[in-house]
């Protein structure tokens, strides 16, 4: 990495306690996310690597992190990569810092060898210059189904200790939840989206499954994530849950809910990119779970 005049370049473990300090600051400066309350979960993704600029006084000035990110993608295992806690201060942009930390991080991941490296972004048009192309990603709208089988249900809290230990072991072992696209683990980040939508409602429905939902709009169920080791038909969820809703939508591929769903393009304003060397895209309508966003 080429000098710049009184900063240096450090890249190493996010877990790291001095590391981790630093991109947080760095983060609830430029955008006002404090992501350290995932040390009550036990810390960042321990796969994180960051690649950053310090000024001398030992302050982060731009930073990028990559991250272990493996995918089911139309029903096969593809070794990923994530980036995420992409940030350059106000007073040093224009200069070049972001463009050096993503090179960085992306010739890490070709040395590691990932098939693939992802990221979510409201700025897509940054990113072709590094290879990224934009996918476009699904929710799935439909009719709620009938006469499923009703199982015991209990109101999780995320912010609860004893249950953010129970959540972590589920998310250890969950089944993906989808066989188009989905992602085999992101355990720090569906805690750290479930402590950030005040909304969400997570659902332990017969001491096996997370089921992660919110109330839409006019009667409406919007169904975010699942989390366990099986994956239920959609009806027993609704069964289990005691909810008629009028509609459904369904925030990912409902390959494994028995259940169809029209999909509707579109999930918001972050746009999920896809770098690859052998032409991996999902053939089938997908969305990436909001729980599992990054």
């Amino acid at each position: 990495m080429p000098g710049r005049r009184g900063l240096s370049f450090r890249s190493g473990p996010v877990a790291d306690p001095v590391t981790w300090r630093a991109v947080a600051g760095l983060l609830e400066d430029v955008f006002e996310i404090d992501v350290t309350v995932l040390d009550q979960f036990g810390g960042p993704d321990p796969t994180g690597v960051s690649f950053a600029w310090f000024d001398a006084a030992g302050t982060c000035i731009a930073n990028i992190s990559a991250f272990d990110l493996p995918l089911v993608m139309d029903g096969a295992v593809v070794h990923a990569a994530g980036l995420q806690s992409g940030a350059v201060r106000p007073s040093h942009r224009g200069s070049g810092l972001y463009r050096d930390v993503m090179e960085a991080a992306l010739a890490h991941c070709d040395a590691e060898g990932f098939e693939a490296v992802v990221l979510l972004t409201d700025t897509p048009e940054l990113y072709g210059r590094y290879g990224f192309e934009p996918l476009a990603q699904h929710r799935f709208a439909g009719a709620a189904p009938t006469g499923g089988r009703a199982l015991p249900v209990r109101r999780l809290e995320a912010g609860r200790k004893a249950d953010a230990a129970l959540l972590r072991r589920l998310l250890d072992g969950r089944r993906p939840i989808s066989d188009r696209f989905a992602p085999l683990r992101q355990t720090e980040m569906f805690l750290f989206n479930a402590l950030l939508m005040p909304d969400l409602r997570l659902d332990l429905m017969d001491e096996d499954t997370v089921i992660a939902w919110q109330a839409g709009q006019d009667g409406g169920f919007e169904l975010l994530d699942i989390v366990g080791g099986e994956i239920p038909d959609l009806a027993d969820i609704l069964a289990s849950l005691r909810i008629a809703p009028a509609r459904v939508l369904v925030h990912f591929a409902p390959d494994r809910l028995a259940w169809e769903g029209k999909a509707v393009a579109g999930t918001g304003d972050m746009v999920l990119m896809l770098r690859t060397k052998r032409g991996l895209r999902p053939a089938k309508p997908f969305a990436l779970p909001p729980m599992a966003e990054f």
